[in-house]
């Protein structure tokens, strides 16, 4: 059976962006990962599934890693969770860059990292 984990807006600081400050100050970003897996759902055994804590920490490393652009973070954190287990088919990561400086307002900006 395949089945989708998703873990939606984890909130981190770090230090991606192509402004020197943005590498040393950082900035607030979400992260939402989407994964496809294959496996059982009928049993009760974790062991048949994915961690999310190894998951969580495996986007933690990544977001610690300084990105001049969110894509290549993004695409570090996808590699990063598809190498996790063979059960994951598919990971969609959207990492978004909150209050970005853009010289004017905006929520944020995100990428979107698909296969």
């Amino acid at each position: 059976m395949i089945y989708t984990i998703e873990i939606e807006r984890i909130e981190l600081r770090a230090r991606h962006g192509c402004y020197d400050v943005e590498q040393t100050v950082g900035g607030d970003f979400t992260v939402d990962v989407r994964m496809e897996v294959e496996g059982e759902v009928e049993g009760d055994d974790v062991g048949r599934t994915v961690n999310y804590v190894e998951v969580f920490e495996a986007v933690k490393e990544q977001m610690a890693i300084p990105s001049r652009t969110i894509e290549h973070a993004a695409w570090r954190i996808r590699q990063a969770v598809m190498g996790l287990s063979p059960r994951i088919l598919s990971v969609d990561v959207v990492l978004a860059k909150l209050a970005p400086p853009m010289g004017g307002k905006a929520r944020s900006v995100s990428v979107t990292i698909r296969k």
